[in-house]
């Protein structure tokens, strides 16, 4: 039998390591890439693309770092540090960054691109976590057709 869709699914403490790793490793790597690597690219850019490039830098690496701290706070939980109602509270869900447009995001160099679109790939993945695993609120209008069933 398929769990009911509105049970929260729990993480498991491999899942969240596989995650974290990989999301240190691709920090690491647009870190590398952005401050380093990525200026020979920066410098072939025209004034405007520049700017973009910048801020789409910023947003990969916003968007890493609150996957990893989402990732820690699971990482508490797990080891008993941190008791799971405290998790859930609304500084300690996945925050939301700003989306990176498709059509800026293709006049980028090549290394960028790719970088970029890891981060919005990881940055899905797990707010997809974070809904699954957190509790929703009850729905009213299934509240409403379960109390109508008890009343029959």
């Amino acid at each position: 039998m398929l769990p009911h869709a509105a049970t929260p699914r729990p993480l498991t403490a491999r899942l969240i390591d596989s995650l974290y790793v990989e999301a240190m490793l691709l920090a690491d790597e647009v870190r590398a890439y952005f401050d380093e690597h990525g200026r020979v690219d920066l410098a072939r850019l025209p004034p405007m693309a520049r700017v973009t490039f910048s801020c789409e830098s910023l947003k990969a690496t916003t968007r890493l770092m609150h996957v990893i701290a989402w990732l820690l706070i699971r990482r508490a939980v797990e080891a008993g540090e941190l008791d799971p109602a405290n998790a859930e509270g609304a500084g300690r869900r996945l925050g939301d960054v700003a989306a990176s447009e498709p059509h800026i995001v293709a006049a980028l160099p090549e290394a960028a691109r790719l970088l970029v679109a890891a981060s919005c790939d990881l940055h899905a993945r797990v707010q997809r976590l974070d809904r699954e695993a957190s509790p929703r609120p009850a729905s009213p209008a299934r509240a409403l057709i379960e109390r109508l069933k008890r009343s029959l």
